[in-house]
């Protein structure tokens, strides 16, 4: 076998409370769920939730109150530790950086992207896991792939703890059968809207007429969606630091938001706080985008390009009231948060990238 360019995507296994787990070795095999200030009767969401957690059908972004509900007598409520998290990444990320021959593209605190050449990728994968486990005693699971895409989606069948390989030559014996959701960035909107065309295997996506999905999500994603049918993206693993490309604060009541005063309010402060983050990196604003969750919990999405890239705080507090004129003036709030975009940082925009999820 001939040496060949491989992407690996490591992701963490369980990794907030494999980390909470590690500092509390008496939780090792109970039911943990991380959230919050890890109070379950107070509004906020699941971080993440052990295996055994999962088990009762408890997962991120579910409320803490009906995790609650959910979970058994003997499970643990913790709260969020963004300091001890990110230790553990660095940690992680480091040991990475120690395999020999990698390209190291940080994609989150618990995932990254390894390029390498070699002809047996799954040596590396091992050399991976081993490197993490060695440096914090996590367990990670690796996908093996010829592009990023492929990459990404076969982590989901080494979990926990083992390796996938996801390639042009097994892709739609393991994925063609499957539903469109299981794409890594098709959510349960696209999933819908493919569906209203008839679409609802990865096979029939593949399948479908580009022109027809086109028409359905515009040129750009609607290309990229007709090519993840058959896997295609991107295979470029880049290095180089991420630089932030946005910047958003938000915040859950503890009650819900009645009036559009208190509306208002919340939307400035949390626009001014988003800009305050964007004027440290010392880049002008170019977007702004509102993030609406009514009661009892139905989210809603909004976003503007300004007329032109600012330094001005109130232009983008602006641009963050006038989205709000489109709420439902009859609904409670109960979270509402606000996302500055900024200029791309330069020549690390030119690196081709999926364009699903932020940077990656």
């Amino acid at each position: 076998m001939t040496s060949a360019s491989w992407v690996l995507h490591v992701d963490m296994d369980q990794f907030i409370a494999a980390v909470e787990v590690l500092r509390r070795p008496e939780l090792a095999g109970r039911p943990v769920i991380v959230g919050g200030n890890g109070d379950p009767t107070l509004r906020a969401v699941v971080s993440t939730a052990s295996y055994e957690a999962r088990a009762f059908g408890i997962g991120s972004g579910m409320p803490m109150k009906i995790a609650a509900r959910k979970a058994p007598p003997d499970a643990v409520f913790l709260p969020v530790d963004h300091a001890a998290y990110e230790e553990a990444s660095a940690k992680v990320m480091g040991a990475l950086h120690t395999v020999p021959g990698v390209r190291v593209e940080i994609i989150g605190w618990d995932e990254c992207f390894l390029g390498v050449q070699t002809d047996d990728p799954e040596q590396v994968a091992e050399q991976a896991q081993r490197a993490v486990r060695e440096a914090t005693a996590l367990e990670c699971s690796v996908g093996i792939g010829d592009n990023r895409v492929r990459a990404k989606i076969a982590t989901e069948f080494g979990k926990p703890g083992g390796m996938f390989r996801l390639t042009a030559e097994n892709w739609f014996e393991v994925m063609g059968e499957r539903p469109t959701r299981d794409l890594w960035g098709v959510g349960p909107r696209v999933q819908k809207r493919l569906a209203g065309h008839g679409i609802r295997t990865v096979r029939e996506l593949a399948d479908a007429d580009e022109a027809e999905l086109i028409a359905e999500f515009g040129p750009k994603m609607g290309v990229w969606y007709h090519g993840l049918g058959s896997g295609q993206g991107p295979a470029a693993v880049d290095d180089t630091p991420w630089v932030a490309r946005s910047h958003s604060r938000e915040t859950t009541f503890q009650q819900n938001l009645t009036t559009r005063e208190q509306v208002q309010d919340a939307i400035r402060s949390l626009a001014r706080q988003a800009f305050d983050d964007c004027a440290v990196e010392g880049r002008p604003v170019v977007r702004v985008h509102l993030k609406v969750r009514y009661a009892p919990f139905e989210t809603r999405t909004s976003g503007r390009a300004l007329p032109a890239p600012t330094r001005d705080r109130d232009a983008v507090v602006d641009a963050a009231l006038a989205l709000a004129g489109a709420m439902d003036a009859e609904r409670e709030v109960r979270l509402l948060g606000v996302r500055a975009e900024m200029t791309p940082p330069g020549a690390a925009e030119e690196v081709e990238r999926t364009p699903v999820r932020g940077r990656i």
